[in-house]
């Protein structure tokens, strides 16, 4: 059979979900991201580093709730914070200790933290984050860097590119991109031309550069950003929703030792749960505040802030057992070293093969390059001028048809690893691409 006969064949459960979910939802799916052709498959459940669909099907999971978990799925000591937290109330409508709790362990792993506060997900933590430095600067202007990702309102989602030919969302008014500039990442000359006028109120960007280091973006970049914004009076936004608390306890932030103004954090930070929130200068998130007989500040200078769900008390359960395991044990190493390992695994794999492509990590983060006479890195991250071209367009569809047919699921042209994958899924993985790149050769699709 063919690779797509094949999908088919075993994933006829999935087809019967998907066909019920095309009438509930536009495209069948409730995030972009999960939309897939023929149709996408329907996870039963998971542990650890795998989970099975509807038909029974294991696989080897690399979309990790969209990096939300790094200690993998259903981890004791945060499913058991879970449990006991629900017992007590999933809403209280009001203050409570396991939110002051969850702070003060934010405040004491990131760099930058001297105050927080929660959101429901990283989307409304980027828009806090540039919200906030508005109100500090007095400035209006955004700069982000091109095909940065910072979640899905109206400013940055709008435009990926300063030329994109049409909008990455319509429905945004083009009056938002009057305050934005987009930049070519990596490129501090273009950078410092973006800062010349110093009106500029925020800087904000993803730390391993765009799509979590699929176009990837050197540490000295981000050093030079920090000289530069604090030349300029610049706020300097990392966004770690994605890398927070992944490439080091304290995130990106920590392993390259930039401490920027504000953060952005979400996924591994609610433990799995939804949360999110904004860490920072005091002075910049003191914006929040509310002042007793200070009408002018309250009504014309603060930032208000509202989230039916922010700091839940679930979410504040899970993030504070995921963080203290993290704080406290090797996950973060853990998950780096599998990472390596499928990388150089891969990479063996394609010089043995004679396979046009290659793979490289950033972190515990690792992606592929397949359809290309690609350069392999010496090791494990990219050290090649070029940027990576990724997986062929023409390739993507099969080629992940073909890794469910054999048991791994991978998010894009990669992956996100957790600290519970170990030797038996690195094997798994690199035996799947390998059978995978036969598929594609046994079809035509690959030189």
């Amino acid at each position: 059979m063919s690779i797509l006969e094949t999908y088919e064949a075993l994933h006829r459960g999935s087809r019967a979900l998907a066909a019920r979910a095309s009438t509930v939802f536009p495209s069948g799916v409730t995030h972009d991201a999960r939309a897939f052709q023929p149709f996408p498959i329907y996870v039963e459940r998971a542990a650890g580093p795998r989970k099975w669909d509807v038909d029974g099907n294991e696989y080897v999971d690399f979309i990790g709730g969209h990096g939300a978990l790094l200690l993998g799925h259903n981890r004791r000591e945060v499913m058991d914070a879970v449990k006991s937290a629900l017992e007590r109330g999933t809403h209280f409508g009001a203050s409570h200790e396991l939110e002051i709790e969850w702070g003060q362990q934010v405040i004491d792993m990131v760099p930058c933290a001297e105050r927080v506060r929660f959101t429901s997900s990283g989307t409304e933590a980027t828009m806090m984050a540039l919200r906030l430095a508005r109100a500090y600067t007095g400035r209006e202007r955004v700069v982000k860097l091109e095909e940065h990702f910072h979640g899905w309102h109206d400013l940055v989602v709008g435009r990926l590119g300063p030329d994109d030919a049409r909008p990455h969302s319509v429905g945004v008014p083009n009056g938002f991109y009057d305050a934005l500039t987009i930049v070519p990442s990596g490129d501090v000359v273009a950078l410092e031309q973006a800062l010349a006028g110093r009106d500029v109120a925020a800087v904000i960007l993803e730390p391993t550069g765009a799509h979590w280091g699929t176009h990837v973006l050197q540490a000295s970049y981000l050093h030079e950003l920090r000289r530069l914004t604090k030349e300029t009076g610049t706020l300097m936004i990392m966004d770690e929703v994605i890398t927070g608390f992944r490439m080091a306890p304290g995130g990106a932030s920590q392993r390259y030792g930039v401490t920027p103004d504000l953060s952005s954090f979400a996924k591994i930070v609610a433990g799995g749960m939804p949360g999110g929130c904004v860490a920072g200068r005091e002075e910049i998130i003191n914006y929040l505040e509310m002042r007793e007989n200070d009408a002018d500040w309250n009504s014309e200078q603060r930032v208000s802030h509202q989230g039916t769900f922010n700091a839940n008390p679930v979410s504040a359960a899970a993030g504070i057992a995921a963080l203290k395991i993290i704080a406290e044990q090797d996950d973060c190493a853990r998950a780096d070293a599998a990472s390596a390992a499928i990388v150089r695994g891969v990479n063996d794999l394609f010089a043995r093969e004679s396979v046009p492509g290659s793979a490289w990590a950033v972190s515990s983060m690792w992606h592929m390059n397949l359809g290309y006479d690609a350069p392999r890195p010496k090791d494990v991250e990219w050290d090649v001028e070029a940027q990576p071209e990724g997986i062929a367009p023409a390739l993507m569809r099969s080629f992940r048809q073909a890794l469910y047919n054999h048991g791994v699921d991978l998010m894009g042209n990669g992956g996100m690893v957790s600290s519970s994958h170990g030797e038996r899924e690195v094997a798994h993985t690199i035996l799947a691409v390998g059978a995978s790149v036969a598929d594609l050769r046994a079809e035509g699709l690959l030189g």
